[in-house]
């Protein structure tokens, strides 16, 4: 993608959508983060700066409220349409909770920054400058690094 495609500022789903994926919210290419959840400083394909989100506890409390509705809405079928004996359901319920739980909290933490750059907050209301493509410049200073006579020069 060329510097010059990149919008000035990506709207808010796919900026959001970008982000639930890993990816910049800005350029859709760099990744977001460095380990499970933290963050990169800033994205190796464009540049946006994201050390300074703010996502804090907004991650947990919507995989909560999401992995608990499933999770309660199973329970609740599979109490009222099976007999399934009770060590049955301790075992399974809390390990798939914590593994449902575990898949959801990078990419909605993802939305989440996707979600403050979107809106221009916490430091993402200013862009990235775009990076220079090879021109002519590039170009004349690649040739004389190479020895290449300069046929630019007045």
């Amino acid at each position: 993608m060329a510097a010059d495609a990149i919008p000035l500022r990506t709207r808010l789903v796919p900026a959001m959508a970008r982000g639930f994926i890993g990816r910049c919210p800005h350029c859709g290419q760099g990744r977001i983060f460095g380990r499970f959840l933290k963050v990169r400083p800033e994205c190796d394909a464009c540049g946006l700066e994201l050390h300074h989100h703010r996502a804090d506890d907004l991650p947990p409390y919507v995989v909560i409220f999401i992995v608990a509705h499933i999770v309660g809405y199973l329970i609740l079928e599979t109490e009222s349409a099976y007999e399934v004996p009770l060590w049955v359901e301790m075992g399974v319920w809390p390990a798939f909770t914590l593994l449902f739980a575990l898949i959801l909290l990078q990419p909605v933490k993802g939305a989440v920054v996707g979600l403050q750059y979107a809106l221009g907050m916490h430091g993402f209301a200013t862009l990235p400058r775009s990076r220079p493509t090879p021109g002519s410049e590039e170009t004349r200073l690649a040739a004389a690094a190479a020895g290449a006579p300069d046929r630019h020069r007045l």
